[in-house]
């Protein structure tokens, strides 16, 4: 069973392998098995996927010349791996661009290593000091963020797209974030008596009650009383979510990429079965038609009808809005 998670692990751990490979030429499998803190069969199983991958037009010729067996591992990978990337302009541009709105970012060090390195980048374009990001900030950020620094608790109008409806929620914060590009707040919310995370840019109204925020955990292991750490997926469900169980053909299988916290397995009629936590019937719903004949809701039952119940409804809104 494979998980989105495992496939980003399984990216960035198999470029910090090639990236010393290419400059190594040859290593024995039990060096970088320590090295890396790979298990023997999974450096192995990369290396082999690595193997089919090159430069366009992937012709025999393009690929990366891999050669494995049980105790060494020797590597071609060519000129464009084996040396510092020559970047155009463009490119140059591109990449300082993102490393400033990096730089923007709240907490960020501008005297760190990124900033060196962005100013070295900026001085070789020639437009050292010219270059700025402005990110926009959702408008009640800094409000929450100060209750969530000096511990006060908050009252909220959130719109949550889930349930497709406005609310009011007493939070006591615990960390915000970004994640994505998305400002997060994770906090104890008294309405579930439980951890929730919101997303900054749908909270309508945001003020302190004037009450302290109680301690619901500092991040480490919870102890008596404390709720866990939050997650670092932009995505949480919560305990009332039910896992739905999915069977989608090749149209419809970008979910398993798409969609947090699910996982996947090929099924014995060819199709991609998929399991993920519904929060809510009215996000399932909408996913289903998105999905429309390529997906059949394998379990639970009463999630079986989720798909047309949404098709009626909107069916219904729209001969509503018609004209006469």
């Amino acid at each position: 069973m494979t998980t989105r998670a495992d496939a980003g692990a399984r990216l960035l751990r198999l470029l910090a392998v090639l990236t010393w490979l290419a400059r190594q030429g040859r290593a024995t499998v039990s060096e970088l098995s320590e090295r890396f803190g790979l298990d023997a069969d999974e450096l192995i199983a990369d290396l082999e996927l690595a193997a089919c991958c090159g430069l366009p037009p992937y012709s025999p010729d393009q690929l990366m010349e891999i050669i494995v067996d049980d105790q060494e591992v020797i590597a071609d990978l060519g000129t464009e791996l084996a040396r510092p990337r020559r970047l155009t302009a463009a490119e140059g541009f591109a990449l300082a661009a993102s490393a400033r709105a990096i730089l923007a970012v709240p907490g960020a060090d501008p005297d760190g290593a990124l900033g060196r390195a962005v100013a070295k980048l900026e001085a070789v374009l020639g437009g050292r000091g010219l270059l700025r990001v402005d990110l926009r900030e959702p408008a009640h950020l800094a409000v929450i963020r100060e209750a969530s620094d000096a511990g006060r608790q908050l009252e909220l109008h959130y719109y949550s797209a889930s349930s497709d409806r406005e609310s009011t929620r007493i939070v006591d914060p615990v960390s915000v974030r970004l994640i994505e590009g998305h400002w997060y707040l994770d906090g104890y919310c008294h309405n579930v008596a439980g951890m929730r995370r919101f997303r900054v840019d749908r909270v309508s109204e945001a003020a302190l009650t004037g009450e302290p925020a109680a301690h619901h955990g500092n991040g480490d292991a919870p102890g008596p009383g404390e709720e866990a750490a939050p997650s670092s997926e932009a995505f949480v469900p919560g305990p009332e979510a039910t896992v739905a169980h999915l069977a989608v053909d090749g149209d419809a299988v970008w979910i398993t990429e798409a969609l947090l916290n699910s996982s996947s397995e090929p099924l014995a009629d060819g199709r991609t079965g998929v399991t993920l936590a519904v929060a809510s019937t009215v996000w399932f719903g909408r996913l289903l038609l998105r999905l429309g004949p390529h997906a059949e809701v394998l379990d639970p039952p009463e999630l079986a009808e989720t798909g047309r119940q949404a098709a009626r409804q909107l069916l219904a809104r729209y001969r509503g809005g018609a004209p006469n």
